[in-house]
């Protein structure tokens, strides 16, 4: 079985649109919903808010024409992984007002972006983030996409539990990636803790850093929280 998500998908392991690599192609609304969901999340790390709505909007779209109700949480769900990624801890509103038909791992993976998975529903987690969920800091630094990653990251800032360490793997792979948003995001919770710890030359590094994320080159749209 080939696995329909991307890298960037994969991230949150909820797309699962696939099909069997001695099977029939995918249908038109799977790769057009792939692609779509690959521009969203980009657009948003990117700090691009018009795009992402714009593309995610497409996606809905696409998966509404099946009626199913999983795959549609699965695209508002993702919209809001790559947000907790970006440290904006808010309402997953989009996947609420699907819940109550939404199948029992999306609800738990629902429940984990939010920092309240009960212990119970662990199992049913993608494998990445299990050790996050558990609050294994170190198991984070195994998780090989980028998204999956972060995310993981912040759930365990979120409950209190983010090491130093972890913040600079979060800033590392953020900028390795070129995801704008988080890496201000993250790069803001370490110049946060820089100053309370009274280290006023971290602190300023830090800042010129964020400055230069801040900055767009000449002809850019520049960023849109």
């Amino acid at each position: 079985m080939s696995s329909f998500s991307s890298a960037v998908l994969a991230a949150a392991a909820l797309l699962s649109l696939s099909a069997c690599s001695s099977g029939p192609q995918p249908a038109d609304w799977q790769m057009e919903t792939k692609s779509s969901m690959e521009r969203a999340v980009a657009a948003y790390m990117e700090g691009n808010t018009r795009v992402e709505a714009l593309e995610a909007g497409r996606a809905l779209s696409e998966v509404s024409s099946t009626g199913r109700m999983d795959l549609t949480a699965r695209v508002e769900l993702l919209r809001c992984a790559s947000r907790v990624a970006s440290l904006v801890f808010e309402p997953c509103a989009g996947f609420e007002r699907l819940r109550q038909d939404a199948p029992a791992a999306e609800r738990a993976y629902a429940d984990y972006l939010a920092g309240r998975l009960p212990p119970q529903d662990l199992a049913l987690l993608p494998a990445p983030q299990r050790a996050a969920a558990a609050g294994d800091v170190a198991g984070v630094k195994n998780i090989s996409d980028p998204l999956s990653q972060l995310v993981a990251a912040a759930v365990l800032f979120q409950s209190g539990r983010a090491s130093p360490a972890l913040l600079q793997e979060a800033v590392d792979t953020a900028s390795s990636q070129g995801w704008r948003r988080p890496l201000l995001a993250w790069l803001g919770v370490q110049a946060q803790l820089a100053d309370k710890g009274g280290d006023a030359e971290a602190a300023a590094r830090l800042r010129r850093r964020i400055a230069l994320v801040q900055t767009p080159a000449a002809g850019a749209t520049g960023f849109q929280p």
